[in-house]
């Protein structure tokens, strides 16, 4: 009877080792002779990443930046993944603005991770208005 050479990952130096074998395979230079290979460590990674943290402690908008690049995507490509403004996602992306529950709930569909790794609290840039640092202004008190 042949042995599985991949199985379900258990754990965290599972999870490591079959990430550096994809990457391994993904660099190789017969990576398409390895497509069926590279496909089932990606299914068992992604399911693994859904259902644990893998993520440590990364902020989201970090995380959402390393995703963006690994996928090859840009901005305009979140825009059009979220149906949002430009503006708002530059907002995300810089740091001006926090990520809804309907924003996260996406993001964690796409990339296929679980929505903690989105919903974790960050600091915002507070724009410098008027010569002071940090603050934010209302322009209309009330």
């Amino acid at each position: 009877m042949e042995t599985l050479k991949y199985r379900i990952i258990k754990d965290g130096k599972q999870y490591k080792d079959y990430c550096n074998a994809l990457e391994e395979l993904l660099i190789g230079q017969n990576s398409d002779e390895n497509i069926d290979e590279i496909e089932l460590l990606t299914l068992l990674i992604e399911k693994y990443d859904s259902e644990n943290d893998t993520f440590g402690e990364v902020d989201p908008v970090t995380l959402l930046q390393s995703l963006m690049n690994e996928h090859e995507m840009r901005a305009k490509d979140v825009v059009d993944l979220l149906n949002v403004s430009k503006g708002y996602v530059s907002d995300i992306l810089h740091y001006r603005k926090g990520m809804s529950k309907e924003v996260i709930r996406k993001l964690a569909d796409h990339f296929k991770v679980n929505q903690k790794a989105f919903n974790r609290p960050y600091t915002l840039k507070m724009p410098s208005r008027l010569g002071i640092p940090g603050t934010r202004i209302s322009m209309n008190p009330r």
